[in-house]
């Protein structure tokens, strides 16, 4: 009685070895790097390995270690001077074609490495690092999409032969016509395009008004709000953070928690930036209808544009910097739509000039009545006008930046432009001493919690109790091993949730033994009173961390960052104690006690 076939056996060994391998990494600790990432997103081999070494080294300075990891160069020093001295030499030499991230890395030896295996994420609050608070600006959003409902309505107006005017203002577009015998086939054209929109005629009955539907308008925000986590993400990628957090934090606002950064200045820009482009042609006469005047970039002439966007940013699929006939240049792929519009009008307007419209969103803070306030300000500027002097489609290259500005508008352009403008209204710095400090404070928190509980136990429960305490030991490494592999971020709550677990975890034991105790006491042999108590024991267990496995989902499903961060390590802790405290322990136990007579057991 109270032995396992040795299949179990083996397959509880090999568990635990296998929790105790991807926990491993932990121990290790993290070191001073820098990060380098190319500029387009390909990986580096080994010979640009190489050359970035040479180049910290011609610094002075030896590396402690290097290596290449998902395409990145890695390097890594023994002190932060060293770190902050060699990624300013590699800035000065390749800032132009690879992103340089000072950074902390893990410490593993090669052959950890090699493995693939990986220590877990430590959160913003214990790593250190940058957090960004922005706001989407959903009013801009939503406008955005009513001026596409603007062009597309006039040029279909425009093919029916109707006259008209296209007119937006205040999120409601205008369509004024020439009499009233129009208005009908007007209104059938705004409803092929969409017929959820809500079309209402004018009073002076030949104009129409047309505006979005709530659900339109919501339906828009959202997409912004995704957009704009996803251009986000390739923009912090390809900034060559590691580790990067963004993500959607209420209705209108996304966080950016860059652990192990420690300068918010190099990436405030990217961020926040809402840089794209317009290809227009020039309106040589000056009088076609929705034609109107930019100005030009560095005190250049204005020119009249004609309204019509031959291309833009949205249509934009790659885009790298580099020079051509020894000037800056960004040299630009569009997708197959913007390709075939930029192919007819190019061979429909050899000889004529066709200009690069910059177009950029921020905020201001101005004063009013002595009062603070925030406006939002769209700046629209040529860049670059050139005249057509044969057919291209998808490939062609724009100039007139300096090459800093053609670096980052490429990078902007191939991450993608945001769906909405995005404002920063928090940014908080947290120093890698604190975040230190906050690892040592929670890991004692941990050590107090789980001595005080061996203690108890060894002294309440004797060998069955020591045995409890092997099993909680191997509950601490399995979450460390689940953390590691699913590279879910460790923070401050979640040091929080292992310290309950660490608690929770022995309650199941503890229903056991004195399971246990009582059939001992009615009269059962010890082995059979092994038995009773884990079989009647397993229900009560069952129930009690099935309902809150279900509190844990619930509060991952609905809380933020912290709760999240603490939810995850609550769920794993409970499903890891369930098997060290049933299977584990009844496998020593077994081991230990089973398959022979007993007179006592030590519980």
């Amino acid at each position: 009685m109270n032995k396992y076939p040795w299949w179990l056996n083996t397959l509880v060994l090999v568990i635990v070895a296998a929790g105790c391998l991807l926990a491993l990494p932990n121990i290790y600790g993290s070191v001073e790097a820098v990060q380098i990432a190319d500029n387009d997103g390909s990986a580096f081999e080994e010979a640009k390995l190489a050359e970035f070494v040479r180049v910290v080294e011609g610094a002075g300075i030896t590396p402690e270690d290097s290596y290449l990891q998902d395409g990145r160069v890695v390097i890594r020093f023994d002190s932060t001077e060293d770190q902050e001295l060699a990624g300013q030499r590699l800035r000065e030499q390749y800032s132009r074609d690879a992103n340089i991230a000072t950074t902390l890395t893990p410490k593993l030896p090669n052959w950890v490495r090699n493995l693939g295996l990986s220590p877990m994420s430590l959160g913003l609050d214990l790593r250190g690092g940058v957090y960004v608070l922005l706001e989407v600006d959903m009013v801009t959003a939503v406008e955005s999409r009513l001026a596409l409902y603007q062009q597309d309505f006039a040029d279909r107006l425009r093919e029916a032969r109707i006259r008209h005017r296209v007119d937006l203002n205040d999120q409601q577009i205008t369509i004024r016509l020439t009499g009233s015998d129009d208005v009908e086939a007007a209104r059938e054209i705004i409803q092929r395009a969409d017929p959820d929109l809500y079309v209402e005629e004018g009073a002076d009955g030949k104009s129409l008004s047309v505006r979005m539907t709530e659900a339109q308008i919501q339906a828009r925000q959202d997409f912004a709000i995704d957009q704009n986590l996803t251009t986000l993400r390739n923009r912090v990628n390809q900034l060559g953070v590691a580790e990067p957090l963004v993500q959607r934090q209420g209705v209108d606002r996304i966080v950016v928690q860059l652990p192990g950064v420690q300068d918010p200045n190099q990436l405030n820009k990217i961020l926040t930036a809402t840089a794209t482009l317009e290809f227009r042609l020039v309106d040589l006469s000056g009088d076609e209808p929705g034609s109107r005047q930019y100005p030009g970039r560095g005190g250049e002439s204005p020119q009249v544009l004609k309204r019509r966007v031959v291309a833009s940013g949205d249509q934009i699929i790659d885009a790298e910097s580099g020079f051509s006939e020894g000037q800056p240049a960004v040299f630009i792929t569009l997708d197959s739509a913007g390709g075939e519009r930029m192919l007819e009008t190019t061979m429909n307007n050899l000889n004529k000039p066709m200009s690069t419209v910059f177009i950029e969103t921020r905020r201001e803070t101005v004063m009013r009545n002595g009062v603070e306030e925030q406006r939002t300000v769209k700046i629209e500027e040529i860049i670059n006008t050139a005249t057509i002097r044969g057919v291209f489609k998808n490939s062609f290259q724009i100039t007139g930046l300096t090459p800093m500005e053609a670096r980052d508008l490429a990078l902007l352009l191939r991450a993608g432009a945001l769906a909405a403008p995005v404002y920063k209204i928090d940014e908080r710095t947290i120093g890698p001493s604190l975040g230190q400090d906050n690892i040592d404070r929670g890991f004692n928190a941990i050590k107090i919690g789980f001595l005080a509980v061996i203690v108890f136990m060894a002294i309440y429960y004797k060998a069955f109790g020591l045995i409890a305490n092997v099993a909680l030991f191997s509950n601490l490494v399995f979450i460390v091993a689940m953390l590691s592999f699913l590279q879910a971020s460790l923070t401050l709550p979640g040091i929080a949730g292992i310290v309950l677990t660490v608690g929770m975890a022995v309650d199941a034991n503890v229903l056991i033994f004195e399971r246990i105790r009582e059939e001992i006491s009615s009269g059962a042999s010890p082995q059979n009173a092994i038995n009773s108590g884990y079989e009647k024991a397993l229900s009560s267990i069952t129930d009690a961390n099935i309902t809150t496995l279900i509190a844990a989902i619930v509060l991952f499903g609905v809380g933020t960052g912290p709760i999240k961060g603490f939810a995850i390590t609550l769920m794993l802790g409970i499903i890891t104690s369930m098997f060290t405290a049933i299977v584990g322990t009844r496998a020593i136990v077994n081991l230990v006690f089973g398959g022979r007579k007993l007179q006592s057991i030590p519980v």
